[in-house]
């Protein structure tokens, strides 16, 4: 149901401030990177209640401000039926 084919298929540069394109780039891999499920088993149980607060509420902040509810349902839920 979700897919990280990016981040293994992704051969160009990889930092941030170079120019938009590399920027987009930079950051799908990075989020790839940062969801991996290992990574993140290791990562959670070292945060803080507060950082996990904070990147919750980040990412909901930026899935609020540019997906329409449909969009958030059918790309972040995966939820066919809405």
């Amino acid at each position: 149901m979700h897919s990280h084919n990016f981040v293994d298929k992704y051969k160009g540069f990889v930092a941030f401030g170079f120019d938009r394109a590399t920027d987009e780039n930079t950051l799908m891999y990075y989020l790839q990177k940062f969801s991996d499920d290992t990574l993140l088993n290791v990562l959670i149980k070292k945060m803080a209640d507060t950082e996990l607060e904070e990147i919750f509420e980040l990412v909901s902040k930026y899935l609020k401000k540019y997906l329409t509810e449909e969009e958030y349902h059918k790309l972040f839920l995966k939820d066919d039926n809405y």
